[in-house]
């Protein structure tokens, strides 16, 4: 079976450890990349990772300083 190119919500948020509702929190305010697919919304698995990285760069720049 083919790895997923996108997760659901509520599979984004398990996979980054956060609530369902707070990953919505986070799509709505434009923060965590999303894409609609019909009614359907999907966070994109390699965009979630850059998300992350940008994430961890940004606290590691602010950590430093």
């Amino acid at each position: 079976m083919a790895e997923k190119l996108a997760y659901r919500v509520a599979e984004a948020a398990e996979a980054i450890g956060v609530s369902r509702a707070k990953a919505y929190e986070l799509i709505g305010a434009g923060t965590l990349p999303s894409i609609r697919i019909g009614s359907s919304l999907r966070v994109p698995v390699d965009a979630l990772r850059a998300w992350i990285a940008r994430r961890l760069a940004e606290q590691q720049g602010v950590e430093s300083r």
